[in-house]
């Protein structure tokens, strides 16, 4: 199986088929978590929550160009194309699945937002 079906998964068919697709190219994907250094996890822990390069190099104390490295040797060891797929990764990663854990990043970052929504909507 291609890269591109981790693709296809990710423009809108079910978490399930992501999770299969990913499994199927990379393994496990846990065992494929193990490839990246702890710079990278730490980098690909913050674009699961949504963060631009700035403010995951503010959190980690490092400039913007090394965000931008480690999101590159991400993309690479992990065979991912964009940021987009680093993230729908990083989500399943960290247990998030169709089921929607309440620790969840994807649930968190939802419930981050309704209050926006909802005032937004008035």
């Amino acid at each position: 199986m291609q890269p591109k079906t981790i693709s296809k998964a990710s423009n809108g068919e079910c978490v399930s088929q992501l999770v299969m697709a990913v499994n199927s190219v990379h393994g496990p994907v846990e065992s494929s978590a193990t490839k990246l250094t702890g710079a990278e996890n730490r980098v690909l822990a913050r674009v699961t929550l949504a963060k631009t390069n700035k403010e995951i190099a503010r959190d980690l104390g490092i400039s913007p160009a090394t965000v931008k490295r480690h999101l590159e040797n991400v993309l690479g060891k992990l065979g991912l194309r964009n940021r987009v797929e680093a993230a729908i990764y990083g989500l399943l990663v960290n247990g998030c699945s169709g089921a929607m854990n309440p620790s969840c990043a994807l649930r968190l970052w939802h419930k981050e937002r309704e209050p926006e929504a909802a005032a937004w909507a008035d």
